[in-house]
């Protein structure tokens, strides 16, 4: 008995200090392991802060080159407007040599071409500024068909310029007003 005793008294203490030793051991790890977690959280969110700058810094140089080709797109199409609208289209085109019927094909020949050589600023402007645009030029064109239909043919162009004028003015009838305001105000948006 007495050798159980002896075991037992050399045993029962390695036992507690292996004990501990395994409690110190593990409070040691579980501490690295929550300093590890801690050092990858806060390197995740160094990392996510140094996306988010990267990101906003991409945003600034894309807001840097887009904004003066928007600006020019919302003045190209200001620039349409206003040689489509009857004060300007008219005079520039009008020759006493024209017959109404030739008049009117080369009106709508000049408004469609404009239109052409601006296609591509739709890619700059909102899809309401380039439907008011297209509704503008439309209108346009359906003002210029409108003025013809009491006239004939062969009466000289001027006919047709002057009854377009007289709709545009006696009857309010402006159809790049609208779009025109629409863009200025849309553009002023951009500041």
């Amino acid at each position: 008995m007495e050798l159980v005793a002896d075991l037992l008294k050399v045993l029962l203490p390695a036992a507690l200090v292996l004990y501990a030793m395994y409690l110190t051991v593990k409070s040691f790890i579980n501490k690295d392991i929550q300093q590890a977690k801690t050092l990858a959280e806060a390197n995740a969110q160094i990392k996510q802060a140094e996306v988010l700058e990267k990101q906003k810094e991409i945003e600034l140089k894309n807001k840097e080159i887009t904004l003066p080709i928007r600006l020019q797109a919302y003045e190209r199409m200001c620039l349409f407007l206003e040689r489509i609208s009857p004060t300007q289209l008219i005079p520039r085109l009008n020759n006493p040599e024209f017959a109404v019927g030739l008049f009117q094909a080369i009106l709508i020949q000049e408004i469609r071409n404009e239109y052409a050589h601006n296609l591509s600023q739709q890619m700059y402007i909102s899809n309401e500024a380039w439907d008011l645009i297209v509704k503008a030029m439309e209108e346009m064109i359906l003002l210029i068909n409108n003025s013809t239909l009491e006239l004939h043919e062969d009466s000289p162009g001027i006919e047709l310029a002057k009854q377009v004028l007289i709709i545009s003015r006696d009857l309010g009838v402006n159809p790049t007003r609208d779009a025109l305001q629409f863009l200025k105000d849309e553009m002023r948006q951009l500041f």
